[in-house]
């Protein structure tokens, strides 16, 4: 099951909003180029909060051995044991892909090793992730991470380099829609009622995809973009 992500920099805390033009049966990444700048003025205040599924982590693994064959092979070997070390971890998963996110096993490994800027160097890029409990913290969760790359064996002139961008991801948050329109009605209705039994409401843009913005460490905002109007009936 593929999952959407949410940017999480370690600079600090600011929202980001996602679009979701594709990939609602999948694991997308939303950040970088596709995240604009939150705006608290447009963004309805009906919002369904909830902890993400998961943290992940861009790693690059890397090999500066001269001779070309032999830096593949040595990438080769410690991508599996970070498959092999995953495998054996219920608390760590694979994954590759910067806006789709697909599972990573061995048969991908000659379509993840490229160049680096660097002359006689070759890398891949992996991602990491860890499941987040009712009770984790981020401190917690990206300390699962970390102790993964630190104890997975590395071969030869491997290193496994961790970047400094921490994501979220939300399984399928269309299967929020109900429940974010139920919080939209009951606002709506509750606005109405006090202008008095004469006034109803007129609610626009339900039809518009589920949107997010980053609330905390750990925790999403969840939002339709709806247009509300309250009107005489």
């Amino acid at each position: 099951m593929r999952k959407l992500i949410l940017g999480l920099a370690l600079a600090g805390l600011i929202a980001m909003p996602a679009g979701a033009q594709d990939g609602y049966a999948g694991e997308v990444n939303v950040t970088g180029s596709r995240a604009n700048t939150f705006d608290a003025a447009v963004t309805p205040h009906v919002v369904l909060r909830r902890r993400a599924d998961n943290l992940i982590l861009e790693v690059t693994v890397i090999c500066d051995t001269r001779d070309p064959a032999q830096r593949r092979e040595e990438l080769k070997a410690t991508l599996r044991n970070m498959i092999r070390a995953a495998g054996r971890d219920a608390g760590i998963e694979l994954g590759v892909g910067d806006k789709v996110i697909a599972p990573f096993d061995e048969t991908m490994l000659d379509s993840v090793i490229g160049s680096a800027s660097k002359v006689d160097t070759s890398s891949a890029r992996i991602q990491i992730k860890t499941p987040i409990g009712p009770d984790d913290t981020f401190d917690r969760a990206s300390a699962r991470i970390a102790a993964f790359i630190k104890s997975t064996p590395k071969d030869g002139r491997t290193e496994i380099l961790g970047g400094n961008q921490w994501n979220l991801t939300l399984v399928k948050p269309e299967q929020y829609r109900g429940e974010i329109i139920a919080l939209i009605a009951k606002d709506a209705l509750g606005s109405a009622s006090a202008f008095g039994a004469g006034y109803g409401v007129s609610v626009g843009g339900l039809n518009l995809p589920v949107t997010w913005y980053r609330s905390g460490p750990l925790e999403l905002a969840l939002y339709i973009p709806y247009r509300l109007e309250i009107q005489p009936k």
